[in-house]
């Protein structure tokens, strides 16, 4: 593989995924849907921040929203077969983070 060159492709996924937060979304939905509010918990990420990264997801086809009409109203967030298909490569992120990155 040449690596002097960068192809297109790997530098918009690279682009993509090292948004902040980012990641750590997508590691987060791949253990199932969650609504917003959970999200905002266990991550700890603003609402509005969330909310950004979330539509770009979905306008990337990697996220799901669903909104169940209830009282009060229901949104979960889901991964896509496209969102799920990284979950390898947050599998190797997962491994290579306990074998190199120092505990905080």
């Amino acid at each position: 593989m040449d690596t002097s060159i960068i192809c297109p492709r790997f530098e918009t996924a690279i682009s993509l995924l090292s948004q902040r937060w980012t990641g750590l979304i997508i590691y987060q939905l791949l253990s199932g849907p969650q609504r917003f509010s959970h999200l905002t918990e266990v991550i700890g990420i603003s609402g509005r921040l969330l909310s950004e990264r979330l539509k770009n997801l979905e306008v990337q086809g990697l996220v799901t929203r669903t909104v169940y009409p209830e009282t009060p109203v229901r949104i979960e967030y889901a991964l896509t077969e496209k969102g799920h298909s990284l979950k390898p490569v947050m599998d190797e992120i997962q491994n290579w983070s306990q074998t190199w990155i120092d505990p905080a």
